[in-house]
């Protein structure tokens, strides 16, 4: 390709990511690699200037432009940077003038190297018509962006902007159009999903969005939600999941930590008996349901007995795959500003999260032998199954198809098929 993509990050990032490739290749750009980067952790800032000093090595003479979120937070990070050739925000990556003014300004003398606007400013997103997702066997479909909540912890808000959704009927049309050109599974995906709507006239929420998808895309085999803050989950969603078997079942939650003062520290809008509650009740209603979760480990003033608290909320939620963030500070979040854990408390702490994170799945593995599973095939010989779990098929398989196996073993981190 002309343009390459590296995609750091959420799901978001991986849909934005065509939209990204598509907007710089219609601009003019050529031999071109595109960093979308992710804010969400200091690692992931890290990393990407990391990727970004090993493609100038490799690609001495190819065009580095540096994008997404961390590039909307700390422009001048990555615009002192000499291997990188320009810097674009959140909002002018997906921006067709923004990429055709980046285009022209190579080769002019003092033209601007970044071009990255107020996030907050930006009041609506917009359906952006992917046809298809280069290497992927499952589509995604941006309903919604930004986050109108302050969690102490995040910077997100402020790489993002405000929470604005994607009206339903392009969301619709955007699924039709997917399933049409062969795709059998579609992910909707956003920021916080479940704070769709909010913004739109007479405020639908995310569960009448699920129903209109299905009821409106009847080809569309399977569809899957991205990560859900539980408390904010609407009686139709919760509906949709119990009545409509090609929601997939499987969500992953936004949980964070297991404990009540570390929540309310976090500015967190659940307990944990709310957390434990969601699941019971989804688990109730879809039994082959299975539960993923993030949850950070050594935030700040977490003691010990907190600490097991989010430790033992993976068995209280029976929670299968698991997220383990060990805490980063961002500077400018209030969390960053808390007094703050020794940095092998909080390595050590993570480390303990992630050993109970594979006892869970190896419970989870356990019970899947002798099931017969409907396998969304990513490669010749791996997919996934309807709780996204990972299977190593036995006999290879077209890619994007779906075929039905018997489960009858695993390795300890994925499934096999007889």
């Amino acid at each position: 390709m002309s343009v390459e993509v590296i995609t750091f990050g959420c799901r978001l990032n991986s849909a934005e990511s065509e939209v990204i490739r598509r907007e710089a290749e219609r601009a003019g750009f050529s031999d071109t690699v595109v960093v979308n980067t992710c804010a969400v952790t200091t690692e992931a800032v890290r990393q990407a200037r990391q990727t970004i000093r090993a493609l100038r090595r490799a690609r001495p003479q190819a065009k580095i432009v540096v994008t997404g979120c961390a590039a909307q937070t700390e422009p001048e990070t990555f615009a002192a940077m000499a291997e990188t050739d320009r810097v674009l925000g959140n909002a002018e990556k997906l921006n067709a003038a923004a990429w055709q003014q980046a285009h022209a300004a190579f080769g002019v003398a003092d033209a601007p190297k970044t071009i990255v606007n107020d996030i907050m400013a930006v009041k609506e997103t917009a359906a952006h018509l992917i046809e298809g997702f280069s290497g992927r066997t499952r589509a995604f479909v941006q309903v919604q962006n930004g986050c109108d909540h302050r969690c102490t912890f995040c910077i997100i808000p402020y790489g993002r902007g405000n929470s604005r959704s994607v009206p339903m009927g392009a969301v619709v049309a955007d699924v039709q159009r997917l399933v049409a050109n062969g795709y059998c599974e579609v992910v909707l995906t956003g920021v916080d999903i479940t704070s769709y709507g909010a913004d739109l006239p007479g405020a639908p929420k995310l569960g009448a969005l699920v129903k209109q998808v299905l009821k409106h895309v009847p080809g569309l085999r399977r569809l899957r939600l991205s990560s859900i803050d539980s408390v904010e989950a609407d009686r139709d969603l919760i509906d949709a999941f119990a009545e409509n078997e090609r929601l997939m079942p499987h969500l992953h939650l936004s949980l964070q930590a297991g404990d009540d003062l570390i929540l309310k520290r976090m500015k967190r809008r659940h307990l944990r008996k709310d957390a434990i509650a969601f699941c019971e009740t989804l688990r109730r209603l879809r039994p082959d349901i299975a539960f993923g979760a993030d949850i950070i480990a050594g935030f700040p003033t977490e003691t010990e007995p907190m600490f097991k608290n989010s430790l033992d909320l993976v068995d209280a939620c029976g929670l299968t795959h698991l997220h383990v963030f060990p805490y980063s500070a961002r500077p400018g979040t209030p969390a960053a500003r808390m007094p703050q854990l020794p940095r092998d408390v909080v390595r050590d702490r993570a480390r303990r999260l992630r050993a109970r994170g594979t006892l869970a799945l190896q419970r989870h593995l356990d019970s899947e032998v002798g099931a017969t599973r409907r396998v969304l095939v990513e490669t010749r010989e791996q997919g996934r199954t309807e709780q996204f779990t990972q299977v190593a098929l036995a006999t290879p398989a077209e890619p994007g198809t779906i075929v039905e196996v018997k489960i009858a073993g695993h390795d300890g981190k994925r499934l096999s098929a007889a």
